[in-house]
């Protein structure tokens, strides 16, 4: 692993391009069914050039490569803003940034900044970028014309600018004709012009030599209005070129930045007054920018503003640096406001440049504004990479050009902002979507809604694919196979497949558990009438003790497979807190008894109002096996230091809310403990009643455990939130509280609580705990079943207890869990006594069924989530094709290799890498694809100074070798290397052999 960036030669990057695009369709990884043409004539004019859309990359990681320039290219992004250059450049720079340092999984965050090239270094890769634009135009009929624009960026104060270093780069690319890189790749272009159908001769001598002849200036932050005024007019004055100046979000001031992110949920973004005090002021900025627009016009030529620069925040943890700078949908609403406050002040007169958080979901409003270019960074580091631009342009087709920008609409733009879902905080997803298995070396495909967010593996992807073409009966057949209480966790799972699902990079998680009701609903009556119960295999039998999930679902997975299971319930009502606690308006009863007939129907025996003194010495004279799923019923934890009593437990009020039809006498206020879904159940139930309820709860909204719509739903059903409030005493009448604060943020990136010892007292009249439920560990000491420290039964890896043949399952196993967990808990057990019994079971991975191509084609495209099968049309398909370390990656250092056996394995490429992070980021295993993928290395130098596992091939073909802390010298097919890894090696010497 070597963070060095190894420039591509010309040549190799036009056989790369030439050989790919043969071979694979494709060009960097983006397929030619993905490159952007423009429909329709209309074209975007800016700085006398005509574009064939106003959305380009923004100076950064995706424009640094010649590659990079082209893929953008190639992808619909027209506007290449070159990485900014400073005076402090290469091995220098490279040693100032700590890495990993892009992290885009939510928001966006970097520690990185200029080009880690040398200066010099990145004028060749701009200009062999130039070169590489303009012969695949040609060459794939993209245009007939040049249709795109180079945009310089340098910074960052005047005596680096002026510098003979930066001077000569400015004036290079102003007119390259003398440079030695201009003239070498157009000779090369000529003197290959038969590698090429399309380009011709007179093409490539119409490949003008001026690069660019706009430039935008970057500044550190801090920099003075003078500092900043002195060079842009500099840039005017003395170099004659379009101008533009990068300005910063804390031209808002720091009140209304922090009110902006407080109220769109970004609270744990980490900001003090520093950058407010020392960056450009609104005051200074406006007669500036009035003084540059003059000077401007008197030389004739462009000046306008780049909205915005970085917004610096603590990292507290989330990068290597102290601090690192915000970008993406949480910058959006800050830069649309500044856009916006500047747009009035000039009347739409100043030109205005922009980047911050535009996507597939704003880009047309923001250019309807008449705000352009619109250049884009955050949005393609995420999963769909640079698939996701070819949307952006189309979105802006239509839309016709104006030299003005209209300052009413896009104030009208930046109030809708701060109010726009897309750009909130994304609290539906609190889970962290890592798996922790370790990201193996190939075969790394995987479904992290399968394999990582379900507890019974349930096969979401082929049950989506069946569901979304209509064919319920099928995707039910797939759901059922694991899943024996379909309805119900149609209805209230817990769904955390959801909070894994690859779509949450996008713009939302599928909506799986939706789908699956539907699924329920339209087939499960017709299967259920279709089935019979199983002929039972053997004459042992299962005693289940509790009817909640765990138990039913233990007996139907035996039943099914040929086990006679009796389940017995002491209650009149089966599905444990399902049927007796969680109240009618969040589950229905007919769905209850829906997922009752499935077990019924697989010949489950239940018998109800049948309490049994769990006595396993008795128990076992008549069955073989016995399986203990009763549940956790007693009160919880109670954080009243004083009047606990006086609280009524949270399944306690639940009950007799449900018994009593909802019913039960309150008082007219009505206090909740607690912050997870049985507090959200308790406080929508007393509001039912009539009473003004609240939930109190010691740390804010953002802490609460509790799932993002039940906390939704409470909300839309008036329940009041009380943040950071700890209940002390209750006397039947008042609570009284401890305010708390919210304090420094931990390693974690969250914020600690702590009190402050103010006391408030707050009017009660009814006050419901539910901060959890206990287990009752009398039947485990009676029956000599060994407790751990926690007191949870010690259990073997199928939940056997030390007592032969006897199980625990579900919340009684180590305290309250979802439905979807207790359920995993009755099919572990079930296949461990099946395994016993030396029967085979039923359950059987289904084939996927979506193609390749529709999945492909699928990548990148932002869509508006349905509360319907039609949601599966979202689905990736990633068990199928992954692959999300090439799309985030925008140096192209991962690529994706066929094999012999036609399996695509990962290939890291080390010299086209700078260890930014971003793959490992949205691997959905433990691990970095940059650092634990088998890699190709082009240097000897960047061989030892790795400890990857790859391969160097040495100039007589042979290899060097490392395999973990092993190195050797070998030949192809060397024994020491396994078959795998060889493969691989072969694939890429026959199909790839640009790769190196």
């Amino acid at each position: 692993m070597s963070e060095i960036l190894r420039p591509i030669a010309f040549d190799k990057l036009i056989k790369w391009m030439l050989t790919e695009y043969q071979n694979d369709g494709a060009v960097f990884g983006v397929r030619k069914d993905k490159f952007y043409k423009r429909s329709g004539n209309g074209h975007v004019r800016l700085f006398g050039t005509e574009l064939s859309s106003p959305v380009g990359a923004a100076a950064g990681p995706n424009t640094q490569l010649a590659q990079n320039i082209l893929t953008a290219y190639l992808s619909g992004l027209k506007v290449i803003e070159l990485k900014t250059v400073q005076i402090m450049d290469g091995e220098a720079l490279r040693k100032c940034i700590e890495r990993p340092c892009i992290d885009a999984e939510k928001e966006g965050y970097n520690c990185e900044w200029s080009t880690e090239l040398t200066v010099e270094q990145a004028f060749d890769e701009y200009v062999k970028g130039w070169f590489l634009v303009h012969a695949a135009a040609n060459e794939f009929e993209l245009s007939d014309k040049r249709d795109f624009l180079f945009n310089m960026s340098v910074g960052y104060d005047f005596e680096g600018i002026t510098s003979p270093k930066i001077d000569s780069y400015i004036e290079n690319l102003k007119d390259a004709a003398n440079t030695e890189i201009f003239k070498s790749c157009k000779q090369y272009l000529t003197e290959h012009i038969a590698d090429f159908q399309h380009l011709t001769l007179e093409d490539i001598d119409g490949i003008g030599a001026d690069v660019s002849t706009s430039i935008t200036l970057s500044t550190l932050h801090g920099c003075p209005p003078e500092e900043i005024e002195k060079i842009a007019g500099y840039f005017i004055d003395e170099k004659e070129l379009h101008t533009y100046v990068k300005l910063n979000p804390t031209l808002l001031g720091f009140d209304q930045t922090r009110s902006t992110l407080d109220k769109m949920g970004y609270t744990d973004v980490d900001f003090d007054t520093t950058h407010f005090e020392q960056d450009l002021k609104y005051a200074d900025a406006v007669p500036m920018i009035e003084r540059l627009m003059k000077r401007a016009k008197k030389q004739d030529v462009a000046f306008g503003v780049k909205i915005t620069n970085t917004f610096p925040v603590k990292s507290n943890g989330r990068l290597p640096s102290e601090y690192m700078y915000m970008s993406g949908k949480a910058l959006y609403p800050l830069s649309i406001q500044v856009a916006a406050m500047l747009a009035e002040e000039f009347k739409g007169d100043l030109p205005i440049s922009y980047s911050g958080g535009a996507d597939a979901f704003n880009i047309a409003d923001i250019f309807k504004t008449g705000i352009k270019p619109i250049t884009v960074a955050t949005t393609i580091l995420k999963p769909g990479g640079y698939a996701r631009a070819d949307q952006l342009s189309r979105a802006c087709e239509t839309i016709k050009d104006q030299a003005k920008v209209d300052f009413r609409d896009l104030k009208t733009l930046a109030e809708e902002a701060v109010n726009n879902p897309h750009y909130a905080f994304d609290d539906t997803v609190k889970a962290n979507k890592k798996s922790d298995q370790l990201l193996p070396l190939t075969d790394c495909y995987m479904a992290p809604c399968r394999e990582t967010g379900c507890p019974i593996n349930q096969q979401i992807p082929v049950y989506l694919a069946y569901a979304e073409s209509g064919d319920y009966e099928r995707a039910f057949e797939v759901i059922v196979n694991d899943n024996v209480l379909p309805s119900i966790t149609g209805e209230i799972c817990n769904h955390n497949c959801q909070t894994k699902c690859n779509r949450v990079d996008y713009e939302g998680p599928l909506n799986i558990r939706a789908i699956k009701k539907e699924t329920a609903e339209k087939a499960q009556d017709a299967y259920i009438a279709s089935l019979s119960a199983s002929a039972l295999k053997t004459d042992r039998k299962v005693c289940v003790i509790g009817a909640g999930p765990a138990g039913m679902a233990c007996a139907a997975y035996l039943r099914r497979n040929g086990v006679k299971a009796v389940v017995f319930e002491k209650e009149s009502v089966p599905m444990g807190v399902v049927g007796h606690v969680v109240p009618d308006f969040r589950i229905d009863k007919h769905v209850i008894e829906r997922d009752m007939r499935l077990a019924h129907a697989y010949g489950v025996e239940l018998e109800l109002d049948t309490p049994v003194e769990i006595d396993i010495e008795t128990l076992k004279k008549t069955y073989e096996y016995i399986v203990i799923a009763t549940g956790a019923h007693g009160a919880g934890f109670n954080p009243l230091k004083e009047g606990k009593e006086n609280a009524v437990d949270a399944l306690t009020f639940l009950k007799a809310y449900k018994r009593g039809k909802g019913s039960i006498k309150t008082g007219a206020r009505v206090g909740v403990i607690g912050g997870g879904d049985v507090a959200m159940d308790c406080a929508r139930a007393a509001k039912r009643t009539g009473a003004d309820v609240s939930i109190i709860y010691r740390r804010t909204k953002a802490f609460m455990p509790a799932e993002p719509e039940e906390l939704k739903l409470a909300l839309e059903d008036g329940v009041q939130i009380k943040e950071l409030l700890s209940p002390v005493k209750y006397d039947g009448k008042t609570l009284t509280v401890e305010v708390m604060q919210l304090g420094a943020f931990g390693a974690d990136g969250r914020r600690t609580v702590s009190g402050t010892g103010e006391m408030k007292e707050l009017p009660v009249d009814y006050l419901i705990n539910a901060t959890g439920s206990a287990v009752d560990q009398t039947p485990y000491e009676k029956n000599g079943i060994k407790l751990d420290k926690k007191q949870n039964p010690v259990l073997s890896g199928g939940f056997e207890t030390n007592l032969e043949n006897v199980y625990v399952a579900g919340d009684c196993r180590k305290g309250p869990e979802t439905i979807v967990r207790a359920m995993a808990d009755g099919k572990v057990i079930a296949k461990d006594i099946l395994k016993k019994l030396n029967l085979p079971h039923d359950f059987i991975d289904f084939k996927a069924v979506t193609d390749l191509k529709i999945a492909a084609d699928r990548k990148g495209i932002l869509k508006e989530p349905v509360l319907s099968a039609e949601d599966g049309m979202r689905c990736l398909s990633c068990g199928q094709v992954c692959e999300l370390c090439v799309d985030v990656c925008p140096n192209r250092a991962n690529k994706a290799v066929k094999t012999a056996n036609g399996n695509m394995q990962i290939v890291h490429i080390d010299g086209m890498c700078n260890e930014c992070g971003s793959c490992a980021v949205f691997c959905p295993y433990d691990g970095g694809p940059y650092k634990d993928k088998l890699t190709l290395f082009w240097e000897r130098e960047d061989f030892f100074n790795s400890t990857n596992q790859g391969f160097l091939m040495e100039k007589d073909g042979s290899f060097l070798i490392r395999t973990g802390e092993d190195i050797f010298p070998c030949v192809l097919g060397d024994a020491r290397l396994s078959d795998d890894r060889w493969e691989i090696i072969k694939s890429v010497l026959a199909d790839y052999d640009y790769l190196f």
